[in-house]
C-alpha cells in the first residue's frame, strides 16, 4: 500500500466508541461544494423522491445534472430547499402558497415571511390529508406556536410524513 493510500485509510478508519471495530468516518465537503441528492436528502431529512417532486413544482430549484441523470445541488439550491421545507412542514404553507411567495419575491424567499393565514393553514392541512388518507390515527392537537420550537415542529412533520409512508407501504403488502 502506498504511503498516500495508507494515510487516507488511517484517517477514514477510526475506532468506534468502544474502541474495538473501525468505522468509516464521513469526510466533510467544503461549504461551496455541490451535493448529491442523497446528501441533500440526509441533510434536510426529506426523502429523495420529495426533492425530485419539488423540482417539478419549484422551477427555481435547478440541480446540475451529469451523465446518467445524477443530480448535483448547488449551495443556493440547498438553501432554497431548506427554506421551502420550513415553509411547508413547519409554518404550514401549501405548495401553491410557497409558489406564490416565490413569484412575489422574484424567485427568492425572504427570511421574514409571516405565518400563513387561517385559510392557507386549512388548505395545507387538507393537502397533507389528501396525500396520506390511509392514516389510521388522529394526530395530536396542535400546541400553540409560542410553546413549540420550529425544530420540534419540523421533526414532528417529518415523523408524521414517515408514518404515512409506512402505512402506505403496509397497505401494499399482501
Amino acid at each position: 500500500m502506498s504511503p498516500r493510500v495508507a494515510e487516507q485509510s488511517s484517517r477514514l478508519d477510526t475506532p468506534d466508541a468502544a474502541g474495538t471495530e473501525p468505522t468509516v468516518a464521513r469526510l466533510r465537503k467544503a461549504a461551496g461544494a455541490f451535493r448529491t441528492i442523497s446528501e441533500v436528502a440526509d441533510d434536510l431529512h426529506i426523502p429523495q423522491h420529495v426533492l425530485r417532486f419539488w423540482e417539478t413544482k419549484f422551477p427555481q430549484v435547478k440541480p446540475l445534472k451529469r451523465g446518467g441523470g445524477r443530480r448535483y445541488y448547488r449551495p443556493d439550491d440547498i438553501a432554497l430547499l431548506r427554506r421551502v421545507s420550513d415553509l411547508l412542514y413547519t409554518q404550514g404553507y401549501t405548495i401553491k402558497g410557497v409558489q406564490r411567495l416565490l413569484r412575489e419575491g422574484g424567485g427568492r424567499l425572504a427570511d421574514d415571511i409571516p405565518p400563513p393565514n387561517d385559510a392557507e393553514r386549512a388548505a395545507a392541512e387538507a393537502e397533507q390529508f389528501a396525500r396520506a388518507p390511509q392514516l389510521s390515527f388522529l394526530p395530536p392537537e396542535p400546541v400553540p406556536s409560542g410553546r413549540r420550537t420550529s425544530e420540534t415542529e419540523r421533526l414532528r412533520s417529518v415523523l408524521v410524513h414517515a408514518l404515512a409512508e409506512l402505512e402506505a407501504i403496509r397497505a401494499l403488502l399482501p
